[in-house]
């Protein structure tokens, strides 16, 4: 099983069969939360969607599709931090990421996204990383600033949420910009 530890309070782990609950949990504590800027909290009802949610993630890696971890901090899952996708052909993995409210101001992302930028480079040989946030979503695409990633443009009306369109704005962090900080 794939598992991180970034320091003495977060690591990261694939998530699995037994995360359901806490992943189910975090989601119903932080659903109005996350709903200002993703879509799938509102299709999150049962524990049984998160059990889904996780198969598909589970039969993703094995596939060498994706990376979904669960962020822990403390003992406690926080969030989820990922590889939604990978092009293998082109070497580019594209970083995906939310943490549960209650888990916000403790720098807690910019350690992870920083873990997974070393895992991508140093493990998956990646060339190019990718990090899309909502144009307007100030808290997300500060991470891939604080982490010197460049930004390289916005996507206009790529995501229906709820009522409207949002665009985003797509950063990418090349290998040979990359400082390695371990």
């Amino acid at each position: 099983m794939f598992t991180y530890k970034i320091d003495d309070e977060i690591s990261l782990k694939l998530v699995d069969r037994n995360d359901a609950e806490d992943i189910f949990q975090l989601t119903v504590k932080s659903r109005d939360y996350l709903k200002e800027w993703l879509p799938w909290p509102t299709y999150i009802r049962e524990v049984s969607d998160t059990k889904k949610f996780i198969e598909n993630s589970m039969q993703n890696y094995v596939d060498n599709k994706s990376l979904v971890t669960a962020i822990i901090f403390k003992g406690k899952v926080a969030g989820i931090a990922s590889f939604n996708s990978f092009d293998w052909s082109s070497r580019i993995g594209q970083i995906g990421y939310f943490l549960g409210e209650e888990f916000q101001g403790h720098g807690i992302m910019t350690k992870v996204v920083r873990a997974l930028m070393d895992i991508g480079f140093k493990e998956f040989r990646l060339n190019k990383i990718e990090i899309r946030a909502a144009t307007e979503n100030v808290k997300s695409r500060k991470i891939p600033e604080r982490l010197g990633f460049t930004e390289e443009g916005t996507l206009r009306q790529v995501q229906w949420l709820y009522d409207h369109f949002v665009d985003h704005v797509v950063y990418g962090m090349l290998k040979d910009e990359w400082v390695d900080l371990n």
